[in-house]
């Protein structure tokens, strides 16, 4: 993830408006900042979302959230 990684000052500003679910289940629920990240990887790739690396959780509970 090192290429499409936020950095500290760009989640900083965007942290206040990714909510989530702060008493879900999993990583993904857990971490906001690595669903976006996930998000951003799918784009930046243009890989399908079955093909997300096993760092971001199962892929199909990012594709729910």
């Amino acid at each position: 993830m090192e290429r499409s990684a936020l950095t500290g000052a760009q989640w900083a500003k965007m942290a206040p408006h990714c909510l989530g679910k702060p008493t879900g289940h999993g990583r993904s629920s857990s971490d906001n900042r690595r669903l976006v990240q996930a998000v951003l990887w799918v784009v930046h790739t243009g890989r399908p979302k079955r093909d997300l690396p096993a760092f971001f959780g199962k892929w199909n509970t990012v594709f729910k959230r």
